[in-house]
């Protein structure tokens, strides 16, 4: 991974932090709903809009329920 793209990772988990996201949780659901979420509304999946709309009932991992 080159540089810029780490600088990019390291910002948005630095915005998670500011918003009191949980990186986690966040990219955990994100990364499952990004596929079926609408282009014209992808600021919806921003850490501040996220807390808003999605935080209270996230995407889980199959991982999660592992254990």
């Amino acid at each position: 991974m080159g540089a810029r793209q780490v600088g990019i990772i390291q910002s948005l988990l630095t915005t998670c932090r500011l918003h009191n996201v949980d990186p986690y949780t966040y990219l955990v659901d994100v990364l499952q709903r990004v596929a079926l979420h609408p282009a014209h509304d992808v600021e919806a999946l921003t850490p501040r809009l996220w807390k808003e709309r999605f935080a209270a009932n996230p995407l889980r991992s199959d991982l999660d329920h592992a254990h």
